[in-house]
């Protein structure tokens, strides 16, 4: 069992950043695979960002690429996502989320914890 806590989301303008963190407890953080994952009022959970339970494989979402930044410190049991030059679409609220595995890591159904979520707001 892993439980996940997230914090650092609030309202922006846009271009400003936001630095989200990820808090987990319970089982070893450091044997799970996280990823970053947000859904916008009307819209389906979409995938942000993924990284290995080493950090050595990184993957992110095409709309993100180049502006956010996933980490983890895994003494910390801590997963991050900095947020930089923010456009008002990334409004939405913000999900880690822990998987055993690391495979179809853009599909929010391979993941098997999740925290309730932070809403990110980005007005223009």
């Amino acid at each position: 069992q892993v439980q996940l806590v997230e914090s650092g989301g609030g309202l922006v303008q846009a271009g400003g950043s936001l630095r989200l963190s990820c808090a987990a407890s319970g089982r070893s953080f450091s044997d799970y695979a996280m990823g970053w994952f947000r859904q916008a009022p009307g819209k389906d959970r979409e995938f942000v960002a993924a990284i290995s339970w080493n950090g050595g494989r990184i993957y992110y979402a095409d709309s993100v690429k180049g502006r956010f930044t996933i980490s983890r410190d895994n003494a910390k049991k801590t997963l991050y996502l900095q947020m930089n030059s923010l456009k008002p679409e990334d409004t939405a609220v913000y999900y880690c989320a822990a998987d055993r595995n690391f495979g179809l890591v853009t599909m929010a159904v391979e993941y098997e914890y999740w925290g309730q979520g932070t809403q990110v707001t980005v007005s223009s």
